[in-house]
C-alpha cells in the first residue's frame, strides 16, 4: 500500500500521522511526504517516510499514484495554508483515484457538520484505524 501524506506550513499534522503509522503498522507501507515547503517535508522525513518530495509539482505526480491520501480537509480546498496549497495541488488531490483520509481539522474557514471537536492525536488514531482496516481488505 502506498500512503501519500500532505501537509504545509511546519508538518506538524503529517509529522504526526507518519510516527503513528509507523509505531502501530511497522513497515509495510510505503509513505510519501508530500510537502508544500521544505520545512514540512523534513519533518515527516523525519518522522518516518520512506520518500519524500516539495512543490506543486510533486503533489500533482504523486497524487495519482498513490493508493491512499491522508491530510487535513485543507488539501481538497485551493489557497488553503496559507496559500501553500495551490488550486492545481487540491485539484490534484481530488481528482486523484486514492482513497482520500481527511483529518477533520476546522481551519482554513472549513467546517463540516456532524464532526466533534476532537484533538489532532484522536484523529490520527481514527486514520491508523481506517488504514487498518483497508489493509486487511487488500487481496
Amino acid at each position: 500500500m502506498r500512503i501519500a501524506v500532505i501537509d504545509g506550513q511546519g508538518g506538524g499534522i503529517g509529522r504526526t500521522v507518519i510516527e503513528t503509522l509507523r509505531k502501530r503498522l511497522g513497515d509495510e507501507l510505503v509513505i510519501v511526504a508530500l510537502g508544500t515547503n521544505a520545512l514540512a517535508t523534513s519533518s515527516m522525513l523525519k518522522a518516518g517516510a520512506n520518500e519524500g518530495a516539495t512543490g506543486e509539482n510533486a503533489v500533482v505526480v504523486c497524487a495519482p499514484k498513490a493508493d491512499v491520501i491522508i491530510g487535513s480537509l485543507a488539501i481538497l480546498a485551493a489557497n488553503s495554508m496559507l496559500g501553500e496549497l495551490t488550486p492545481a495541488m487540491a485539484r490534484a488531490v481530488a481528482e486523484s483515484p486514492a482513497q482520500k483520509v481527511l483529518i477533520p481539522l476546522n481551519r482554513c474557514r472549513l467546517s463540516v457538520m456532524g464532526v466533534t471537536g476532537k484533538p489532532l492525536p484522536h484523529y490520527v488514531e481514527d486514520v491508523v484505524d481506517f488504514i487498518r482496516t483497508m489493509m486487511r481488505r487488500e487481496p
